[in-house]
């Protein structure tokens, strides 16, 4: 009996890729998307990354003359001479209150959004879109106009309808106590329609028919708002949240600086003007940069914090 031989081919081992020439291939394959990502990565690299190598001036006694590397390193001495301040504590606590008093709004933008997606009358809810968006892209130094504008003493429209209904004209832009009320509500009215927009967005993406569903059940439109609308979006809110707890210490200096003048600087003199005075207008870059240093540190403090705390209560977070 002849046995015939046969072979046994073993299955071809082929050995990985260079990791480089897959990288180059991938790339190839869609530079076109690199393309597009390409402004926006020279845009972050040249006015985020860049700069930090500027920062260690906030530990050395920087001098214009000697450049970054050639000034003297003087270690903490710039926080201490902060911290040890008597202007801290009101800088600090200005700083948080109207940070803290801005948080306590956050909400406004998630309830507009879910009254809007309620409207039925689509005339009316694109006109009250484009209603509540436009002030968005009224610039910062407009908006102050119309604020002194509006809270002036004598002429203005506010005080003028204050004394029709039988009051007293009320020093709104000298007055300390009102400094944080004008502040902040003027901000939450201009940026209201636009802050809903991702919450719309969001809604836009409910299933109908969960909605139908419900209100065949006899689900009232605030049990469906409530069990149905909201859940759906929270992880869209606490992303945002998480993000508007990352720059909770950046208040916007130049609306504050706008509105500042020196009978209501009780409660205007925040880090962020402290920062622009020291630093541009009185020359002080090495103090005014371990300032800013230090308002940064908490903000990403707490940016750290709340994403880790989102992450184990809601399973939602940044990373």
């Amino acid at each position: 009996m002849q046995v015939k031989n046969t072979e046994v081919h073993q299955p071809e081992i082929t050995l990985p890729r260079n990791r480089l020439s897959r990288i180059r291939k991938n790339f190839l394959k869609s530079w076109q998307l690199y393309t597009f990502l390409l402004p926006a990565l020279t845009f972050f690299v040249i006015f985020h990354y860049i700069p930090m190598y500027g920062v260690q001036i906030a530990f050395k006694d920087f001098f214009a003359t000697m450049g970054i590397m050639g000034s003297p390193w003087v270690g903490f001495d710039h926080f201490e001479r902060f911290f040890n301040s008597y202007y801290f504590w009101r800088l600090l606590k200005n700083t948080l209150l109207i940070s803290l008093y801005q948080l306590c709004l956050f909400p406004l933008p998630i309830i507009f959004a879910l009254m809007l997606n309620e409207l039925r009358n689509g005339a009316f809810k694109k006109w009250t879109q484009t209603l509540t968006y436009a002030p968005h892209f009224i610039s910062v130094v407009v908006v102050v106009g119309m604020i002194i504008a509006f809270l002036d003493p004598t002429t203005g429209i506010v005080n003028l309808l204050i004394e029709k209904l039988g009051g007293e004209p009320i020093q709104f832009l000298t007055s300390p106590s009102w400094f944080r009320h004008i502040y902040v509500w003027s901000g939450e009215w201009q940026g209201l329609g636009w802050g809903s927009i991702i919450y719309l967005a969001a809604l836009a993406g409910v299933n109908p028919e969960l909605l139908e569903a419900a209100k065949v059940d006899g689900a009232t439109r605030f049990q469906r708002i409530l069990h149905i609308n909201i859940p759906a979006i929270l992880p869209t809110i606490v992303i945002l949240f998480i993000l508007n707890i990352g720059k909770f210490m950046s208040v916007g200096f130049e609306k504050v600086l706008l509105l500042q003048n020196s009978l209501n600087s009780e409660t205007s003199d925040i880090i962020q003007t402290f920062v622009y005075e020291t630093g541009l207008l009185e020359g002080q870059y090495s103090f005014a940069a371990a300032v800013g240093l230090f308002d940064s540190v908490i903000n990403i403090i707490l940016l750290i914090t709340v994403n880790q705390i989102a992450r184990k209560v809601s399973d939602n977070s940044l990373w």
